[in-house]
Parts: structure tokens; sequence; C-alpha cells
């Protein structure tokens, strides 16, 4: 019985055979650590009656583990040269599909709603390439797919705002708009000693799990741009952000008023819930008015 994929003498045979060496320009790194990928698939939430989405396979090191806990696995691979190699190091795992093709062009609304024909309920779970994290996630948080939790592990940095505190250094406006629509956690910190090639950064697995907003804006779209507004410029107040947002300064500051909101605010000092406030005044309240 072969050792697992994510030993280094497993991950060296296969890197020798297939002359094989990690591209920069797709954030390859490959685990040489089995308890970490094994960890993963464990946390993923993943049962036998789940099917689960994987972006960026690699030569297969947590693809392996996830075929140990999933129903079905669903890998997306960009690298022309990991194809054949998949196919090899996978082909005892007979529940797990390659797709070749770059995740973010998938129609991801038509792939879950397709396994979830056969499957309870479709997770993703999946090392992604530091490059292109952020882009990946909000495309999967965008696609209003059925995707009850979310299991990455990413560059620490890119971790910690999206899990930040209001009032840290890290909290900015990703964390406010994935913080409304999930309950977010760091599940395990991952040294950058496990990789091959070594990374420059130390990693972490974030969960992310769906929530039923408290409060529930009209509009997402438009919460999120003013979001990202009052964000502009992190040393700008509020109103300052705020009033070139609307291009109004009277508008601007009638509305921060009318949300309780001191002018002389930072962005960063925000809870959500002042947001909402914000954006209820703005688009909301002023809407019924209107009616």
């Amino acid at each position: 019985m072969n050792k697992p994929i994510a030993t280094m003498a497993r991950t060296n045979e296969i890197l020798e055979k297939y002359d094989l060496y990690a591209k920069k320009n797709f954030g390859q790194n490959f685990i040489i650590e089995p308890g970490i990928v094994e960890k993963i698939a464990r946390l993923s939430k993943a049962d036998e009656h789940s099917a689960v989405i994987e972006i960026g396979p690699g030569i297969g090191a947590l693809t392996e583990q996830l075929a140990h806990v999933a129903g079905q696995v669903l890998a997306f691979e960009i690298d022309d040269r990991l194809i054949d190699v998949l196919a090899d190091t996978l082909s005892a795992c007979l529940n797990v599909t390659v797709v070749h093709q770059d995740f973010l062009e998938a129609d991801l609304n038509a792939t879950v709603s397709q396994l979830k024909t056969t499957w309870d309920q479709v997770l993703v779970c999946a090392n992604l390439p530091y490059y292109i994290t952020t882009p990946i996630l909000f495309k999967i948080f965008e696609s209003k797919a059925d995707i009850p939790v979310i299991t990455v592990m990413m560059q620490k940095e890119v971790a910690d705002r999206f899990t930040a505190s209001v009032s840290t250094k890290d909290y900015n406006a990703l964390s406010v708009i994935v913080q409304y629509q999930y309950q977010v956690q760091t599940v395990m910190k991952i040294p950058k000693t496990i990789f091959n090639p070594r990374p420059a950064v130390d990693s972490a697995v974030v969960q992310f799990t769906k929530k039923q907003p408290d409060r529930i804006v009209g509009d997402e779209a438009l919460f999120f741009a003013m979001v990202k507004g009052c964000f502009k410029q992190r040393r700008k107040t509020l109103y300052n952000n705020f009033r070139e947002y609307l291009q109004d300064k009277e508008e601007a500051m009638r509305l921060l008023n009318e949300a309780g909101l001191e002018p002389s605010l930072r962005a960063e000092t925000m809870t959500l819930d002042q947001f909402l406030d914000l954006y209820e005044v703005t688009y909301e309240t002023k809407s019924l008015r209107e009616n």
C-alpha cells in the first residue's frame, strides 16, 4: 500500500517521476506533512453524504484525504501538467473527479445544483493558491450557491483580515463584508516548514460557516459598496470617506446624524451593526420615505 501523498518521500517520488516543479505563477507549494491534510479533511465537516469541491488539488495530497471522508470530491485543477499526475496519484480514489478548468471560470451555481441532486450537502475544502485566495473566495461568496461550510488554507496575514475584530489593525472592509454572511474562525495555524518548496510566510486554515444574518439588507451589493467606500482611505474620518462615497457633503452629515454616528469616527472602529444602521438610513429608510 502506498504511503500518503503528503509524506516527503512520496511527494519527492511523484515530483521526480513526472519531472515536476512548483509553478510560482500558480502559487504552488506541496504539503509534506500527512497529519496536516488529514486534520483539514476531518475539519471540513464532510461525511459519506457530502460532496466536496476542492480548488487547486496539486498532486492530490488533500484530495486523497478528502476522498476518505466524503462521498464525492470534485477537484478543479488549472495546471495542464497535473491532470495525468492526479489520474495516477488518485487512481485508488474512485470517488474523485478532476476537472481541468480554471475555477474562476466555472459555473459554480450549476455545479452545486448538479451535485445536490445526489448528495445531501456540498462543501468547499482547499489549500488555496496564495496569489488568488480572495478572488476565489469572493466567487464563492457572491455566487449564492448553497455551500454551508468553506474550509480553506491561506496565507496567515489574509486569514487575519477575514477573522479580524473591530478596532484591530487587520479589521477592514473585507472583515465586515464576510462577517455579515459567515461565522469566521481560524481552526488551524500552519507553519511554513510543512511545505515544499517552503513559502516565505506561515499559513492558517480558516472556516467560514454560513449564517442567517440577524439583520438582512435589501441589496447586498449596495451594502458592500458602501462599506468599501467607508474604508476607502483608512486615515480619513468616516465623514470624509462617506461624503466622498455619496458625493454630497450635506447629505453625508445628515445621514450620519440620523444613524447616530459621530462624523469623527473611523471605519475600523465601527461594528457590523453600525454599518447596518448607516446602510438602512442611507438606502432603506430613504426608500420607504420616497414611497
